[in-house]
């Protein structure tokens, strides 16, 4: 068995069942705690848990967490897009990225047609509702939706006018579920 506040390696055995129950980054098998990742030790005598905690835990999304996406595909009733980073931290994701988007997920106003909000390509902030089966988002919040967006003929960079977005080049316009700082937000 190892000391408290030890550098442990997953495998190691750590603590007995006895007088230890396995929590964060430990499990137990046939009465016996081992670590299930690389870190420190901690035997909690107040609570009776062993845990091991890394000093680099892994990047993963929750229920809950603000993301910014690409959406890459537009179907029926739904949106796909890849999260490329979680709001407030500047590491990669140690987790599934890809996401739907369903159709009654994207704005608090109807919508039953997925490619008036939203178009493959575009730059969006959405909210993980969860996470299990698969990772699910939603953009239904004021300051959630598309936050950059290129104009699909010419991929100029389009501009919020309105409640749409114009193209300063080619003179398209479009209506997208924008978030409440289009353009305001440095990538």
């Amino acid at each position: 068995m190892m000391a408290d506040s030890e550098m442990v390696f997953p495998g190691d055995e750590v603590a007995v069942e006895e007088e230890y129950l396995a929590s964060d980054g430990t499990f137990a098998e046939n009465g016996i705690v081992y670590a299930s990742q690389i870190g420190i030790l901690e035997l909690d005598d107040k609570d009776c848990v062993a845990r091991v905690i890394t000093p680099n835990p892994p990047n993963i999304l929750a229920e809950g967490d603000i993301v910014y996406a690409i959406v890459a595909d537009i179907r029926n009733t739904m949106a796909t897009a890849d999260v490329v980073a979680k709001d407030g931290t500047e590491r990669g994701l140690g987790c599934e990225t890809y996401a739907t988007i369903h159709v009654s997920k994207i704005s608090p106003k109807y919508t039953d047609d997925v490619s008036k909000e939203l178009r493959k390509g575009d730059y969006i902030r959405a909210k993980v509702t969860g996470v299990k089966p698969s990772l699910q988002l939603t953009t239904k919040d004021d300051h959630l939706g598309v936050i950059r967006s290129l104009c699909y003929k010419c991929k100029t960079e389009l501009e919020k006018k309105g409640e749409g977005l114009y193209c300063p080049e080619c003179k398209y316009s479009a209506t997208r579920k924008l978030a409440d700082d289009y353009g305001d937000v440095v990538l």
